[in-house]
């Protein structure tokens, strides 16, 4: 499928955060509970959220078919040429065509100077897992993160350029 990937515009947002809920509601189901994901997402993707982030990060956009059909969030490098991949998130009904990549891809290439990509994905995220490792992201940690009272197993994932 073709797509094309540019840095988020601010007349991006309320698509951004329909991503941000559908892909969420979708690849949680019956890991996180619903009126937990929906504390997440009306904390980190409320208007003044995703003001700060696009002033603060980079995001991305992949369009296809006319519309947004997924986003990217990486923060900036630091100076050990790390930088965290908070978000790849795509609508459910685009996943599985290269979208998700050419986010990666894009990312990384724009972000210059990188040597490592960190993210940290739920376990139960299978679809998440198995794209990163398809990637090349090797797993460094698991933990238990305490998610709003709900006890996640998350893995910590790098990269390396």
């Amino acid at each position: 499928m073709n797509c094309t990937i540019r840095r988020m515009l601010i007349e991006d947002t309320k698509q951004v955060q329909d991503v941000a809920k559908k892909s969420w509601n979708a690849t949680y189901e019956g890991i996180i509970p619903n009126n937990i994901q929906e504390n997440f997402l009306k904390g980190a993707y409320n208007d003044e959220m995703m003001q700060k982030r696009l002033s603060r990060s980079l995001l991305l956009v992949a369009e296809a078919e006319d519309k947004i059909a997924g986003f990217a969030n990486f923060s900036p490098v630091n100076e050990q040429g790390q930088t965290e991949l908070s978000a790849i998130y795509l609508y459910p009904e685009y996943q599985g065509y290269g979208i998700g990549s050419a986010l990666l891809d894009k990312g990384i290439t724009m972000l210059g100077n990188l040597k490592e990509v960190h993210l940290d994905v739920e376990k139960d995220n299978i679809i998440g897992t198995n794209f990163y490792e398809a990637k090349g992201f090797k797993v460094v940690d698991e933990y238990d993160d305490n998610f709003d009272g709900h006890i996640l197993k998350t893995v910590r994932m790098v990269l390396k350029i």
